[in-house]
């Protein structure tokens, strides 16, 4: 028989020899993010939600529109803003209540990416006063890694708002907002962008398992060991290269950039 932590050990060694993280610039990743959430039922309710990534640039953030769905996005629906969320062009409108992520940029330095979302199954888990529960292998990424914000602090779009959430987030990667919807904040475009997939399917599991009976938590060294590498950025990776596969599949042309006169026209 095998020992777990030596198999364990050549597992992580073939992950970081033979996997190779995704290349893309970063709008082009920001735009396959939006359409893998927005196939994944995170904008079914309209425009409710953002995304946003930090620029090069520091001080700057990439986001969508205001407007634009994200089962829509293409590379020329992004924006770049400050940290006081004022469009670059002069002339672009940001989602207003993509404020409350820069005092979650401001405080975690760490964090690269935010997305937030109301999709169907953690809107309906936060109506119900309940933290989400680690209760299978696929939710063990979110295992002493969600947060939870009992009380709504009103629509997003001031600061106080933002300090609220960001302190409820802490160091924590995802957050489970009461009344509201979800939160990532991930190292990476790729991290938040699978993380607020993994945490909407952890939603829906645990509201079918909940009909059913008691839910029963994962034993927490098991939930802690799977986390620790389901998180590893070449798990990561490849998660979001199968989703950009599939959004790809469907929409080649939205990482085509526009030409200048389209751009003059916009």
């Amino acid at each position: 028989m095998n020992d777990k932590n030596a198999t364990r050990n050549r597992v992580d060694d073939e992950l970081a020899s033979k996997v190779r993280l995704d290349a893309r610039p970063l709008d082009e990743k920001l735009v396959l993010a939006c359409r893998m959430l927005g196939a994944a039922g995170h904008w079914h309710g309209g425009l409710a939600g953002q995304i946003s990534a930090r620029g090069v640039e520091p001080g700057t953030y990439w986001t969508l529109k205001f407007g634009t769905g994200a089962d829509e996005a293409t590379i020329d629906d992004l924006i770049l803003v400050d940290n006081d969320l004022r469009p670059l062009d002069g002339r672009s409108l940001p989602n207003p209540a993509t404020r409350f992520h820069l005092w979650v940029y401001r405080t975690r330095p760490d964090v690269q990416s935010i997305v937030h979302t109301h999709p169907p199954a953690t809107s309906a888990l936060s109506m119900t006063g309940q933290p989400l529960v680690v209760s299978h292998m696929d939710a063990t990424p979110l295992f002493d890694n969600c947060a939870y914000l009992g009380d709504w602090p009103g629509l997003p779009i001031a600061d106080d708002e933002g300090a609220i959430i960001s302190r409820a987030l802490g160091s924590k990667k995802t957050l489970l907002l009461a009344h509201h919807g979800l939160l990532t904040a991930g190292i990476s475009i790729e991290e938040a962008a699978v993380l607020a997939i993994w945490m909407e399917q952890a939603a829906a599991a645990q509201l079918r398992a909940g009909a059913l009976g008691p839910i029963t938590p994962v034993q927490p060294e098991l939930a802690r060991e799977s986390r620790d590498f389901l998180l590893k950025p070449e798990i990561i990776s490849l998660t979001f290269q199968y989703f950009a596969r599939s959004v790809l599949r469907g929409a080649a042309d939205c990482l085509r950039r526009g030409t200048a006169e389209d751009l003059s026209r916009r």
